[in-house]
């Protein structure tokens, strides 16, 4: 099984393809120096298989190669950084609380 994100910029979003096929995505608004991530989402049939994580992990991994910070409005994207602390830095300090973080 072939697994690969992309980021689609005219879309405003990440998506994750497993084997040509779009199996979901990340989606995102620009906001100057931030991406307000606003929703995510996985086909049926590829649920339970943590591809809602690994575009998350990917999108924010290329956001903070890109110097910007992000607004995490998308549920999903809430629990992520819960798991993976690390990744909190990405919230602007004074913005954490508006996100239980």
């Amino acid at each position: 099984m072939a697994i690969e994100v992309k980021h689609n910029t005219e879309q405003t979003r990440f998506e994750i393809w497993v084997d040509d096929e779009l199996a979901g995505f990340t989606e995102y608004r620009p906001r100057g120096s931030y991406r307000a991530f606003i929703h995510t989402e996985i086909a049926d049939k590829f649920g339970g298989q943590g591809l809602a994580m690994k575009v998350i992990q990917e999108a924010l991994d290329t956001t903070r190669g890109e110097g910007l910070e992000i607004l995490p409005y998308c549920p999903a994207v809430r629990k992520f950084l819960t798991k993976h602390v690390d990744y909190v830095a990405l919230v602007p300090e004074d913005r954490r609380a508006e996100f239980d973080l």
